[in-house]
């Protein structure tokens, strides 16, 4: 499990974001919170978050 970034709460190893949805909401609100999700969940099926691996 990794932890959120802000508040150290697990966060699942499988969350396109490094922080809970509690510290998401209250540090960019409900819109941003949404739409960097969802701009993560797309950039996650396209594989975009996987470079630079090995």
């Amino acid at each position: 499990m990794k932890k959120c970034i802000y508040c150290k709460v697990e966060v699942s190893d499988d969350s396109v974001i490094d922080f809970c949805e509690r510290c998401g909401r209250g540090v960019f609100g409900d819109n941003m919170f949404k739409a960097i999700v969802q701009n993560m969940e797309e950039a996650q099926q396209r594989g975009d978050l996987n470079q630079g691996g090995s």
